[in-house]
């Protein structure tokens, strides 16, 4: 028998027969990992299993492919403060489907579930986090081997006053190196290589860029493209969120 005990967050729950579930997580040692949780579709579990939930979570199998299963405790629900929260929620939904659908099973990747699991305690609780998720799509971009080049211009080789990122081949561009082609390139925020406080518009911009090379380059290896729509959408609702942010009278 094979075994481990580590804490996940929670990113897909589906019905397993009449009173079982079948749930991925995201683990720092483990990776992507799925699992049958016994009575987890009871009245009783299916509560605890909420898209976004730390748990506290122990894997048996007889041998390593099986699929294995869980018993899962919970340790901490972001559920209520990000239900609240319609473009929160739609972030959360677009997060939990991107590391689903491209993320390779079993394969730790450290520092994304870290940057993931400070995004999700964002969501619940800092205002700030509509850039910390542009920041993170960045970041996931780079993870899958997508990574941006934001670190010298594409046309003089410089590296100051990055202003611009070409559609084409993802590097960056300064604002002498753009010339006449500025209105073609995507406009690079500032806070994605300096960090720092994001504007509305840089965040949004921030999300249009990171959005168009998900289409551009993940979009292709993917079995199912339903999961950017779910991304376009969190992306809209943020964007209104911001839109309506700034419109009050403190916004």
């Amino acid at each position: 028998m094979i075994e481990w005990r580590e804490q996940g967050i929670l990113l897909s729950v589906r019905r397993h027969g009449e009173a079982n579930a079948i749930i991925e997580v995201l683990t720092r040692d483990h990776g992507l990992h799925a699992g049958v949780v016994r009575g987890g579709a009871s009245r009783r579990q299916a509560p605890l299993l909420q898209i976004g939930a730390q748990l506290d979570l122990t894997w048996r199998a007889r041998i390593e492919d099986h699929i294995g299963s869980f018993v899962a405790e919970p340790v901490r629900s972001r559920a209520v403060p990000i239900m609240a929260d319609r473009a929160a929620l739609a972030t959360l939904q677009s997060v939990a489907g991107l590391l689903t659908s491209c993320l390779p099973e079993r394969q730790p990747i450290e520092e994304l579930h870290d940057r993931t699991l400070d995004l999700l305690d964002a969501l619940a609780r800092q205002p700030d986090w509509p850039q910390l998720y542009a920041q993170w799509e960045l970041s996931l971009l780079a993870d899958l081997g997508f990574g941006l080049d934001l670190s010298t211009c594409a046309v003089t080789g410089g590296t100051q006053q990055l202003r611009f990122v070409s559609p084409k081949s993802g590097r960056a561009v300064s604002q002498a190196g753009a010339g006449d082609w500025a209105d073609r390139l995507l406009p690079l925020p500032l806070f994605l290589l300096m960090g720092g406080d994001a504007s509305a518009d840089d965040t949004r911009d921030a999300l249009r860029m990171t959005g168009h090379f998900l289409r551009r380059w993940l979009a292709p290896t993917l079995s199912r493209t339903t999961v950017l729509d779910a991304r376009d959408q969190a992306e809209r609702a943020i964007v209104a969120q911001l839109v309506r942010g700034a419109e009050t009278p403190d916004g």
